[in-house]
């Protein structure tokens, strides 16, 4: 690695409001409740994380089989269906729901428009949880589209009442080139008065849309499984700049690093900010000497804990 290197730190990188919000609502049903406490499916996409809650006594699981009776169980940020919902409830557990408010808007929002007889066209990934929880909010009338191909295909039943809900993790270029085409095959499509796709996924990505033409490189801390941190990775790459994921800093490879003289460094919306010290401590390591945060939108939004896990007033 050249001598003098400087890293470019994207802001706002990291948390955002509702993997905060999950990840305490694991913690505080721990120290409420003592462990195990299960959860459905990994709380949030990231490697970290989940280990460290497991560490805790948490016990991630994806069958309801798998949790005793009388069990504490606690919904994923990426929200469940409504049979996951409905079998929770029938056997008794003690139920959390740390589903992101962001996607609950959206399944709050799919329920209403499905009673007065929409159909719907999703755009996601298919076999991502939130997808799944979204679509099994209805037992039909929901089509994924993951493409422009896929709406080429799509055969709704009816196209007088349709409507358009979008996975809150996607590109935000991607989606809106997505959403055009439904709306050119299906003008009179409804579309959400608010965009579903979140602040938080829209933020980061317009921070690496800006880093991206300052640096030659572009590092972003987050998990395979992460939707929203793969999308800051391929962004930079759309945007000319070669870009590395890493789960954590044992990741980086120097070669990566070698004739660049500005790296610019993310984290998804599910990955700590100790992990982003971690990669700054190894990119020094290959001969980093400054770092220099961006301006960025700031983030303020906090979600309140579900009842019964909200601390007591003093």
């Amino acid at each position: 690695m050249s001598t003098g290197v400087e890293v470019l730190l994207a802001e706002p990188r990291g948390f955002c409001a509702g993997v905060d919000r999950a990840i305490e609502i694991v913690e505080r049903a721990l120290a409420k409740f003592g462990a195990p406490i299960y959860v459905r499916h990994e709380i949030v996409h990231n490697t970290y994380v989940v280990n460290d809650l497991k560490a805790k006594g948490a016990i991630f699981i994806e069958d309801l089989d798998d949790v005793p009776p009388g069990a504490t169980l606690i919904f994923s940020a990426h929200g469940v269906s409504r049979a996951v919902q409905l079998e929770a409830a029938a056997r008794g557990f003690r139920v959390f729901d740390a589903t992101c408010p962001l996607v609950t808007k959206v399944h709050v929002e799919v329920a209403k428009l499905h009673k007065e007889g929409y159909e719907f066209l999703m755009i996601g990934h298919k076999g991502h949880p939130e997808v799944e929880g979204t679509m099994g909010q209805l037992s039909g009338g929901i089509h994924l589209v993951e493409d422009v191909a896929d709406v080429a295909r799509v055969q709704p039943a009816q196209t007088d009442k349709l409507a358009v809900v979008t996975q809150t993790t996607l590109s935000v270029d991607d989606a809106a080139e997505i959403a055009a085409a439904i709306k050119a095959r299906f003008p009179n499509v409804r579309e959400p008065k608010q965009q579903d796709i979140c602040y938080a996924t829209q933020n980061r990505q317009d921070a690496v849309k800006v880093m991206s033409t300052q640096v030659e490189l572009v590092i972003v801390v987050g998990s395979p499984t992460s939707s929203n941190s793969n999308r800051l990775a391929e962004l930079a790459r759309k945007l000319g700049t070669p870009s590395y994921m890493v789960d954590s800093a044992d990741e980086l490879q120097g070669a990566w690093f070698e004739g660049r003289q500005r790296v610019g460094l993310t984290a998804g919306a599910s990955a700590p900010e100790l992990l982003v010290n971690q990669v700054i401590e190894r990119i020094k390591g290959f001969g980093a000497v400054s770092v220099r945060k961006m301006n960025g939108t700031p983030e303020t939004v906090k979600f309140p804990l579900p009842k019964g896990l909200k601390p007591r007033a003093p």
